[in-house]
Formats: C-alpha cells, sequence, structure tokens
C-alpha cells in the first residue's frame, strides 16, 4: 500500500486560494441578475477575435466590461453603415452608457456588401450570438438571456436574426467549440433599423440619392434578396417565425427610413403575436444618437429600462 504523505496548508497558500477564488469569474447558475438601469459602473474594455473571414479578414469583438462579480445582462450590438460601412466603433457612446450602467456589451465587426453580399453579415452576427452565448461567462455575462442591440441596417440584421434564428442561410458557420448551442435571442433593441428594405430602396428612387441606392445595389445581389431578406416581408408572407420582444427607437424626421415603415412593422409584429414597441423621439433625424442631445439621454435611458424589464 503507498503511504501518502501530509503537508501542512501554509496560512500563504490559503490566502493565495482564497484571493484565487475571489478574483475567478465563477458564475452559478442560481445567481440572479440584479440589474438597476440608474447604476453608474466602471467599465474595461477590451478586444478578441472572434472568427476570420474566408478572405482571411479578421472579425474582431469589442468587449464593455462593468466592474463588479455579475452576473450581467448581456447585449451585442450589431453595427449600423447601410450594409456597407462602419465597424464595431461605430455605436460607441451608446455602448459605453449601456455598459455603465451594469450591461455586458459586447460590439462585433460584420462583413461588408463590399467583400460579400447579403446574407454574409447575417451569417456573421448569427455566429457571434452563438460565441457569444459560449463565452460570455468568461467576462461574467448572463447567458440565460441575449439582448440585441442594432442601429440602421444592424437593426436590419437583429430583427432577421429575431425573426429567424434556425434558419438554415443564417446559421451554417459551425461553432466548432460549441456546435450545439443555437442563435436564439430573448429581445431587441433597434435604432432606426431598417425594417422594409424595399421601402427604403423606393425611397432611396424616389429622392434620388445615389450613395443609397448603391448601397442597396452592393448588397441585395441579386436584388430579388431584397424580398426574402425583408423583416416586413417575412410578417406579409406570415412564415414561421419567433417574435422576441422588441423596441424600436425612431427619429420623427427621418428622411432615410421614414417612420411610417415602423409604425407598420411594429403593427404587423403584434398582429403576428409580437411584443412590440415604438417610440418615436421628436426633432430626431436617422442617426441622432451619434450626437449629445437630450434624446440622446432618452434614447439611452430607454434602453436601459428595457432590458431592465426582461429582468422584472
Amino acid at each position: 500500500m503507498k503511504i501518502l504523505s501530509y503537508r501542512p496548508f501554509s496560512a500563504k497558500s490559503f490566502y493565495l486560494l482564497l484571493a484565487s477564488l475571489l478574483i475567478t469569474p465563477v458564475i452559478h447558475a442560481n445567481d440572479r441578475i440584479q440589474y438597476n438601469p440608474q447604476a453608474k459602473l466602471q467599465i474595461t474594455i477590451t478586444e478578441v477575435e472572434y472568427r476570420k473571414t474566408a478572405s482571411g479578414r479578421s472579425l474582431m469583438a469589442r468587449i464593455y466590461q462593468p466592474a463588479g462579480k455579475g452576473p450581467f445582462p448581456t447585449v451585442i450590438d450589431l453595427h449600423g453603415g447601410a450594409w456597407n460601412n462602419k465597424d464595431r466603433f461605430a455605436e460607441q457612446p451608446m455602448n459605453r452608457a449601456i455598459a455603465e450602467s451594469g450591461v455586458l456589451v459586447i460590439a462585433i465587426d460584420l462583413t461588408s456588401a463590399k467583400e460579400l453580399p447579403y446574407p454574409a453579415n447575417v451569417l456573421d452576427a448569427n455566429y457571434g450570438v452563438r460565441w457569444v452565448k459560449h463565452h460570455a461567462k468568461q467576462w461574467r455575462g448572463d447567458t440565460s438571456k441575449i439582448g440585441l442591440y442594432g442601429s440602421s441596417s444592424g437593426g436590419h440584421i437583429a430583427e432577421l436574426l429575431g425573426l429567424r434564428p434556425n434558419d438554415p442561410r443564417y446559421n451554417s458557420l459551425v461553432l466548432h467549440e460549441a456546435p450545439q448551442i443555437n442563435a436564439r435571442v430573448d429581445y431587441i433593441m433597434v435604432r432606426s433599423p431598417i425594417s422594409n428594405p424595399y421601402a427604403r430602396y423606393q425611397n432611396a428612387l424616389k429622392l434620388k440619392r445615389p450613395h443609397m441606392i448603391t448601397n442597396n445595389i452592393n448588397y441585395f445581389r441579386p436584388m430579388e434578396s431584397i424580398h426574402e431578406g425583408n423583416p416586413q416581408e417575412i410578417l406579409d408572407r406570415k412564415e414561421s417565425v419567433e417574435l422576441p420582444p422588441l423596441l424600436i427607437m425612431q427619429g420623427d424626421l427621418d428622411d432615410n427610413v421614414l417612420p411610417i415603415t415602423q409604425e407598420q412593422f411594429i403593427k404587423s409584429y403584434k398582429a403576428a403575436g409580437g411584443n412590440g414597441q415604438l417610440i418615436v423621439f421628436k426633432d430626431s433625424e436617422h442617426e441622432w444618437v451619434a450626437q449629445e442631445s437630450v434624446q440622446t439621454n432618452k434614447a439611452r435611458q430607454t434602453v436601459r429600462e428595457f432590458i431592465a424589464r426582461q429582468y422584472q
């Protein structure tokens, strides 16, 4: 029989072990989310690659992590840019404002239409949701509920993901670390979303705005896909969809995405059985949150309060 020797556990070893337990971000299943939308916390910002495109370009995730033990609500930001421009930095002020209230915010890069057309960036976002579900705990994020925040074209992508989380057109990128995870999301918050891309394209033609027309043509190739990847038309066709709680924030002076299209989308969303809310911001154009203002602060608070309701 082998005799095991016993060595006394020193005070130094004890304190080292205690310290490691205190700083290790372990989140237990029975931990409850304690979220105060009025909180003001310090945040740490880091970046990691979440995937590479077929061309080898790194798509990065920018992580806004609040101070504290958590677990924190987890929100993924999908940037705008008319499908052709911008990246994970586009919504930094909003991302900071959300994170500082005690939310883990992860902003991800998306493939540009200049690289690949629809639905390439939707595949990125679908993969990103699954990637975040797998990794969020290491940043003290709650994975029992995942929220999306999307702006303009990012709002279009967020709506598509919410409606079609398991669509084979969108989830073909395999997350080899955890292939069993799905891309279902629990709530969606969007600012000036392109809820009806075809209506936006018709508006661009009417207003004779070449850059808007070109952005649509670059993204929807062939052009017929503007109907297949259209959230409004998906509801009009009465496709089988999921309908997570949805918040739309819309500027009343927006002539890029017309307020009437959001009214119609929310009406259709509710008719399909979804819980949808539209808030119109006075004297606000398409990208009103890009400037500090009373309405911008109202938008930030509206998002925080919507998150809080998901945990009531």
